[in-house]
């Protein structure tokens, strides 16, 4: 019986780790390497990190928890239930079955990227879903806003922060009048057309072509297509969900599940490199204190 397994090995699993280790608790950490931004040649605003590889970051924090006696898996679960008797039951695709005290959920979300001709070679590179995360680099250049109808309207409006330039493009979709009065007040021109492909030179956007019509020259493209929970076990531990299809917690990052705690891009607040990581050490210190209360009886 482990105190705690984290599943997830982004920052905000990493994070809940190194504070757990520092309790002395004794932690698994199952990881399937699949982090939403893997695709990502850098990741910004983290202090004392900014413009690091995803990757490169992940080493680093893996080495700080060498120094403690953390247990990482690299392994994805498969199935996961709270016992009778309130412990967590968790199953591994390798067959590995693991029992803890308490359970915290990094699993984070998955983007539905845009089925477009051209684009995965982009993705990461000139065509991005946050503009927080990556607009800076692309600041003042022709950008390309795409998403379905006012989606596009939508991030193209936020991106004017970053750029002048900045063309919506709604794939053929409707957008109401609200949308396209804001679009005209803020000179935002507006494709209508079908987006048939995205022009590159090895993941360098060009150019976005439609199905009519010319081609428009950009430089980037932002995309707003929408998110799910990259895993189904919050819905299988019986998590609540928020009306954004994001997972309910209350105070230090527990989920309505006595004992089964969140952190990261699953509960659908700001998510950024750096917040997943501060609600993972906020996650880890609400873990702890359920531990110790336990411990002492005064639960």
């Amino acid at each position: 019986m482990h105190d705690v397994i984290i599943i997830g090995g982004g920052p905000a699993g990493l994070s809940a780790a190194l504070i757990l280790a520092r309790c002395r608790r004794d932690i698994v950490l199952l990881d399937h390497a699949k982090g939403r931004n893997r695709f990502a040649t850098e990741m910004h605003g983290y202090l004392s990190r900014d413009c690091i590889p995803p990757s490169q970051f992940l080493a680093h924090a893996r080495k700080d928890l060498s120094r403690y006696s953390v247990r990482c898996i690299d392994d994805e679960v498969m199935h996961a239930h709270v016992e009778p008797d309130a412990t967590f039951l968790v199953r591994t695709q390798s067959g590995k079955e693991l029992r803890s005290r308490k359970v915290l959920l990094a699993t984070g979300v998955r983007d539905l990227l845009p089925d477009l001709e051209g684009f995965l070679p982009c993705y990461g590179k000139s065509a991005h879903h946050c503009p927080y995360c990556d607009a800076f680099e692309h600041r003042d250049q022709i950008i390309a806003a795409y998403g379905l109808g006012n989606a596009a309207i939508g991030i193209a409006l936020a991106l004017r922060t970053w750029s002048p330039s900045v063309t919506a493009c709604i794939d053929g979709e409707v957008a109401d009048a609200k949308h396209l009065a804001l679009a005209k007040r803020n000179n935002i021109p507006i494709r209508t057309e079908k987006v048939a492909l995205l022009e590159h030179s090895e993941g360098v956007l060009r150019a976005v072509h439609f199905t009519s019509g010319p081609p428009l020259p950009a430089q980037a493209l932002f995309f707003n297509t929408g998110q799910v929970q990259r895993s189904d076990l919050p819905r299988l531990f019986g998590c609540k969900f928020d009306k954004n299809g994001g997972i309910e917690t209350s105070d230090r990052q527990c989920t309505t599940v006595k004992g089964l705690y969140l952190a990261g891009d699953a509960d659908k607040e700001v998510q950024f490199v750096i917040v997943a990581a501060a609600q993972g050490a906020t996650a880890a210190v609400g873990i702890n204190r359920e531990l110790q209360d336990e411990d002492r009886g005064t639960v």
